[in-house]
């Protein structure tokens, strides 16, 4: 018969086992702490925005994969190898984002990465830019905006801005004959999940100014208020708002506070005057995501 009190049985039984739990816990930190892939996935490097990393990009998308759509079998090769290159540039070996791939309309993926807010229950903001091109055309502003849209991405990796934003790369909104409403459904549907968005920029054509101009079918959308010294709020006629076909448009039929980002249009987008737009985009988009 066991004639041992209650309270001396526990600490025979209960204390060694307490401390073997407290000690798997303590190794279980250890090895999460230590472990490289976990702060790889965590820890995001900013990159400035510079002549020389936009000139690499512009050079990849002109030279390298410059014709992006469904046409032919190479130009939609080139497609995936231009969301490879997105993945490659923002994911976790390169700038430190997790790149989320929603399935698209057809075989290409709308690609998300988002920075975290100091709130993330706050109204988001978002940047979208295309990945395809035109076909049969030379000129090189799709690639330019892309570009861009990378930089920025890039750029703000390190901040904590009051509000998430988030970088949306949609494989189809340039080519006409490509799933183009389908896609901004998508996107559309994605937005649909967050809370409603503080501003929506849609990236179109940079490279002919320093200086941004903004247009947006939304009269109180938010940043047609924020653009002073970066550039200037325009009618909608001046940058491509005419035929309602390019993505600001459509996005704003489908009840979306879009607003259009662009220069002037240029087959020959020059990568200083690129990273100066570029450089005022940032803190057009840091602006965007400020509280309140």
């Amino acid at each position: 018969m066991n004639n041992r009190p209650s309270a001396i049985n526990f600490f025979i039984v209960g204390l060694p086992l307490g401390l073997v739990c407290a000690i798997g816990f303590s190794i279980w930190l250890f090895t999460k702490s230590n472990d490289p892939a976990q702060q790889e996935s965590e820890r995001k490097f900013a990159q400035t925005v510079s002549v020389d990393s936009l000139s690499d990009d512009l050079r990849k998308l002109t030279t390298l994969i410059p014709d992006r759509h469904i046409g032919t079998a190479t130009t939609a090769k080139n497609l995936t190898r231009a969301a490879a290159m997105i993945d490659g540039s923002l994911g976790p070996s390169n700038t430190g984002y997790q790149t989320h791939r929603l399935p698209g309309p057809a075989e290409w993926p709308l690609l998300t990465v988002t920075l975290e807010g100091k709130n993330n229950n706050a109204a988001p903001v978002w940047i979208v830019t295309a990945y395809d091109t035109r076909p049969a055309t030379t000129e090189e502003t799709s690639s330019a905006a892309l570009a861009a849209t990378l930089a920025a991405a890039r750029a703000l990796a390190a901040e904590s801005p009051d509000r998430p934003i988030h970088f949306s790369f949609l494989p189809h909104a340039n080519d006409p004959d490509s799933p183009v409403i389908e896609t901004a459904n998508l996107l559309r549907q994605q937005i649909a999940g967050h809370p409603n968005p503080h501003a929506l920029l849609c990236i179109h054509s940079i490279g002919a100014s320093d200086f941004l101009a903004i247009a947006s079918r939304e009269t109180s959308a938010a940043p047609l208020s924020l653009i002073d010294g970066l550039g200037q709020s325009v009618g909608a006629e001046a940058i491509c708002l005419t035929d309602d076909t390019d993505l600001a448009s459509i996005l704003f039929e489908m009840n979306l506070p879009a607003v259009l980002v662009a220069t002037q249009s240029t087959d020959n987008p020059r990568p200083q005057t690129l990273a100066g737009a570029t450089n005022r985009l940032v803190t057009l988009i840091l602006r965007c995501a400020k509280a309140p």
